[in-house]
Parts: structure tokens; C-alpha cells; sequence
């Protein structure tokens, strides 16, 4: 059982602590450490720590929300952008490549066309005038291989080239049906007699009413291949020639080989260049772009390997992270800084409200304890009087009657008991004449005087604490107007920071000097422990103290503007450890309330 009470002991701490960890952090992070001194005073540390969270949390969604949107708007843009880019270029490569094709497979049309009109069927029929034909036209034109004239039949009659192809039969040709049909015709690249990969460019020519023949021509692929050549294209791009069915006509990198059915179905016929998204692809291209060539069956492929469109972006995306990355650590920081702060100043700020509030309530409290020790003082006064006229009576008749027994030793008493009472009427006076002078009523003051008026409060705790007042008074101070019950606080406040200054057995110099025939100067010195240099400017503002509990902080700050209203100035030199003066200078002369 002992063991079983230590283990639940231990797991009720262990969990204490668990607990603590949370709220010692907050104390550490935010709290300064002089708070932490008195973590046992804090009640509604709670209430800050849930402060703390909520305006660190508000203000990091504040600030981080607009870089995030704002770094995802400039990625989607420059996202956006390099599409676009490369479906200019696509675009733009698939005009070019599409109408030197256009142009170079016209012109050789155009060629044909022009040698069926300019020469005699007879002329062409004859093969030796229609291989100078086509040795012009090779001079003229590249890419053609040779020439041969199709009857009606479909039956190559005369044929000028590198093979043997004279008799050859093409009747069932598309290129001879559309010739007939359509005046000319350009084929698909195919293998034919010949068993070499070509295409083929026919005209119909006219001679007699019905009679016709076929001028043919073969054209090699080295100009298909010439042309679709792009400068700077990655090796994973493709560019390429398809037939309407989807046949290779040129070798691809991606997609198959001559005349071998490319991966990629025949797209939808369109008069401009098309740029095609992903969908229809597959996984293995990113863009697609197409064009369709005019009069001919060919149509031009582009595709953009997927791979190589990130490699574009990914230093635009790398520099878009690391500013993510790095503006998200300074906001945090400098939210975590300012959240800290102002929580540590709405803090300081309570602190401070509830000592104030608390030091007016003491104040209002020993204005109480003023009065009430006003009015007992004054009540004081009336049995003082009584005690003082019976122990005179007493001593008349003491020494007015003969034979009054033990005569000397009650006269001896009598003058003890009025000379008490005269004691206790003084302190009376005194108080009485240090609280009725509150309100401004000016008078010949002589300033020696006051000093000793002031010091006589002050008389006991001296002599208990054995603190030592020298007086250091010039012979001749002129008489001041001012108020005497404002200049006793002015110096019984002072007086009191002196004594709370120094230790048991220390001293005070008060010293009065005129300054010329317009100024007084009256100066309190100690030896006591001195006030910092980061204290000493605040020492006059409401509310400041060194004391800790012991002080309200209003002595200074009332004391300033009493000299103030008297029309003084008061200085204040101290260095630690070697003590404070505090100089008092009073005008001769009566100044008005608010002068300068």
C-alpha cells in the first residue's frame, strides 16, 4: 500500500509538472523576468497567455495569407505564361515549317503545270526532249527523281529516270484517278514500284477533244526532311508529317517510323495551326500543335515533351519558395516579437493601472489619517490648556503657602508637567499649522527657521537611528513671500527621501545660500545609497518609486509641482553609492500661480 501511495504521489507530480511546462513557457517567452520573481502574484497569467496566442495566431494569418496568395497568383501566372510561351513557339514554328512545305510543294506543282502548258503533247511524248524536260526542272527544282507521261489506259509510256518503270501499269493509282478527276494530285509518301519511300506529283494535260495523258513526277524525301527541321529543338521534342489516315510520312522520335501508323490519331481538320493540350496525347507529351497542308495531304506535327516544360519554370519556382520560405521566417519572427511586446506592455500597463489605483487609495487613505490626526490634535489642545492652568494654579500655591509640605519637590513637579504639557502643545501647533497652510496664503518666511520647524517631525527617528543633521546656514538670508504650509511639505517630503536614503548612523546637511538679492537656494545633502542614472530622470513623474511597496511615488512628483506653483526650480544631483542632493531655489519676491 506504502509503495502504491508513492507510485500515485509520483504520477500526480509527474503530471503537475506535464501541466506546468506549458505555462512556464509562456513565462519564459513572454512574461520579462522581473515578472517571473513574482510568477506566485500573477492570477490571471491565463488570461494573457490566451491574449498572446490569439494575436500571434490573428496576425500571422494576416500577414502570411497575402505572401502565400501572392507567391500561388505568381506561380499560376508564370505558369500561365510559359504555356503560353511555348504555344507561341509551337505555333509559330508550325506556321513557318507549314508554309515553306506549302510553298516548295506548290512550286513543283506549279512547275509541273507550267511545262504541261508550255509544251506539246508530241514534244513530251518523246523521251529525249522530256529528259532534257526533267534536267531543267532538277537544275530549276530539287528534289525531283524522274518523270514519265500515263496514258489514258493508266499505262506509263514514256518514263525518263533511274529505274525501269516504262510500261508500268497505275490505273489503279489514287494519284492517276484524282489527275483525271481534279486536273493534279499530290500523294501520300509510299514505297511503290520502286520500293524506295516517295511521293508522287501528277498533272493531267490535254491534246484532242479525247484524248489525254498523265505527266508524273516523283519527288524524294530529303525535301519532306529538309524542311520539318527545326534549329534548337531538345531531343525530346518531335516534329513530323502524318497522312489524313494517320500514317507516318516522316520518321518520328516518338511515335513510330516511316509509313508505320503513328501513336497519335489523325486530329480534326483545321484551316490555321491548332495548339492541343495534354488530354489527347497520353502521358508521354505535354502540347501538341498541328497544321493541316493546303492541297496536299500532309499534315505537320509538333509535340512538346512534358519533361521539358517544368525544367522551364524551376528556377522561377525555386526563387518563388525560397521567398516564401524565408519572408514566412522574418514575419513569424517579427509577429512572434510584436505579439510578445505588446502582451508584455498590456501587462506592464495593468500592472502599472492597478498600482496606481492602489496608491490612490493609500493616498486617500493617509489624507484620512491627516485629518483625523488634525482633528486629535486638535481636540489635544483644550485638555493641554486645563493641565497647563491647574499645574500653574498648583504651583502658586505651592509657593504662596507657608509650611506646604514637601514644597521644592512639587514645585520641581509642577514646572515638569507644564513644561510637558508646553512640549506637547509645540508638536500640536506644528501639526496643526502643517495641515491648515494647504491653501496658498503668502508671508514673510524666514527659511532657517522652517528648516528647523521641519526637522523638529523628524527629531526622534533621527536620534533612534543616530542620523546625524548638520546645518550649514548663511548669516544673512533675506526674507522670502511665500507659502509657508506649501515650502513645509516641499521640505518634509525631501527630509523624508533622506532619511529613507540613508543608513543607521548617516548624515544630512541642509545649507541655505542667497543668490543675490532675487534667490534663495536651500539644499538637502545625504550620504545614503544614491539613485541610477536610467532612475534618476523619472524620479519626478506621478507614481514612480524605488521603494517597492514602501513608496507611492507621488512625494517627488507632488514636491516638483509645489516649486513650481511657488515660482522655484528644483535640481537633483546623485551618484550611486555616494548619495543624492536635492536643491530647492525659492524666489525673494512673491510670484503669482502659474508664472514662470
Amino acid at each position: 500500500m506504502a509503495d502504491a501511495g508513492g507510485d500515485g504521489r509520483n504520477a500526480v507530480s509527474s503530471e503537475r509538472s506535464a501541466a506546468e511546462k506549458p505555462a512556464h513557457f509562456f513565462k519564459q517567452m513572454i512574461l520579462p523576468r522581473k515578472w517571473l520573481k513574482r510568477a506566485d502574484r500573477i492570477q490571471d497569467l491565463r488570461r494573457y497567455r490566451r491574449l498572446w496566442w490569439y494575436t500571434l495566431l490573428l496576425t500571422l494569418f494576416v500577414a502570411l495569407l497575402p505572401v502565400f496568395v501572392m507567391v500561388g497568383v505568381n506561380y499560376y501566372m508564370y505558369r500561365k505564361t510559359v504555356l503560353a510561351e511555348l504555344r507561341y513557339d509551337i505555333s509559330r514554328n508550325l506556321n513557318n515549317v507549314s508554309r515553306s512545305l506549302e510553298f516548295v510543294i506548290e512550286e513543283r506543282l506549279s512547275a509541273l503545270k507550267l511545262v504541261v502548258r508550255e509544251k506539246p503533247p508530241v514534244e513530251l511524248l518523246d523521251r529525249r526532249r522530256l529528259a532534257s524536260t526533267l534536267t531543267n526542272l532538277k537544275a530549276t527544282f530539287t528534289g525531283f527523281v524522274d518523270l514519265g507521261v500515263i496514258d489514258r489506259n493508266g499505262d506509263q509510256v514514256v518514263y525518263v529516270g533511274p529505274y525501269k518503270l516504262e510500261g508500268a501499269n497505275y490505273r489503279d493509282q489514287v494519284s492517276f484517278q484524282e489527275a483525271l478527276v481534279r486536273g493534279s494530285c499530290v500523294t501520300d509518301v509510299f514505297m511503290g514500284h520502286r520500293n524506295v519511300p516517295h511521293f508522287a506529283i501528277t498533272v493531267r494535260m490535254e491534246h484532242e477533244p479525247d484524248e489525254f495523258h498523265v505527266l508524273r513526277a516523283t519527288v524524294d524525301m530529303e525535301t519532306l526532311n529538309r524542311l520539318i527541321y527545326i534549329p534548337g529543338m531538345s531531343d525530346t521534342d518531335d516534329i513530323f508529317i502524318i497522312s489524313r489516315q494517320g500514317v507516318l510520312q516522316t520518321p518520328s522520335r516518338r511515335h513510330g517510323d516511316l509509313l508505320e501508323k503513328s501513336s497519335i490519331e489523325a486530329p480534326p481538320w483545321s484551316p490555321n495551326a491548332e495548339v492541343l493540350d495534354t488530354a489527347p496525347l497520353g502521358e508521354s507529351e505535354s502540347l501538341l500543335g498541328y497544321s493541316y497542308i493546303e492541297n496536299t495531304p500532309f499534315i505537320l506535327m509538333i509535340t512538346k515533351h512534358q519533361v521539358d516544360i517544368p525544367a522551364m519554370w524551376t528556377r522561377a519556382q525555386t526563387e518563388l519558395i525560397v521567398f516564401l520560405i524565408i519572408s514566412s521566417i522574418l514575419i513569424v519572427l517579427v509577429v512572434l516579437w510584436s505579439s510578445t511586446r505588446m502582451v508584455r506592455q498590456i501587462r506592464t500597463a495593468d500592472q502599472r493601472r492597478t498600482k496606481m489605483l492602489m496608491n490612490v487609495e493609500y493616498t486617500n487613505k493617509m489624507a484620512t489619517i491627516g485629518r483625523l490626526a488634525a482633528s486629535v490634535a486638535h481636540e489635544i489642545n483644550n485638555p493641554l490648556a486645563i493641565i497647563n492652568e491647574k499645574a500653574g494654579l498648583l504651583a502658586d500655591i505651592a509657593e504662596h503657602t507657608d509650611n506646604f509640605p514637601n514644597r521644592e519637590k512639587t514645585v520641581q513637579a509642577l514646572h515638569s508637567i507644564t513644561n510637558s504639557v508646553q512640549r506637547c502643545s509645540e508638536v500640536t501647533h506644528r501639526l496643526l499649522g502643517f495641515t491648515r497652510k494647504m491653501d496658498s496664503r503668502y508671508e514673510p518666511i524666514d527659511l532657517r527657521s522652517l528648516l528647523g520647524e521641519v526637522t523638529g517631525f523628524l527629531e526622534k527617528e533621527a536620534h533612534h537611528r543616530n542620523i546625524r543633521i548638520f546645518r550649514d546656514f548663511d548669516e544673512h538670508i533675506p526674507m522670502i513671500d511665500s507659502d509657508r504650509g506649501q515650502l513645509q511639505q516641499i521640505f518634509l517630503n525631501i527630509l523624508n527621501n533622506a532619511f529613507a536614503a540613508v543608513a543607521d548612523g548617516g548624515k544630512i546637511r541642509l545649507a541655505v545660500r542667497a543668490l543675490g538679492h532675487q534667490r534663495v537656494e536651500a539644499s538637502v545633502r545625504d550620504n545614503g545609497m544614491g539613485i541610477s542614472e536610467g532612475n534618476l530622470k523619472h524620479i519626478f513623474e506621478p507614481f514612480f518609486s524605488t521603494k517597492g511597496d514602501f513608496g507611492t511615488g507621488l512625494g517627488l512628483s507632488i514636491t516638483y509641482g509645489l516649486v513650481q506653483k511657488l515660482g522655484g526650480r528644483i535640481d537633483v544631483q546623485s551618484e550611486l553609492g555616494e548619495g543624492t542632493t536635492f536643491t530647492v531655489t525659492l524666489p525673494v519676491n512673491r510670484v503669482e500661480q502659474g508664472a514662470t
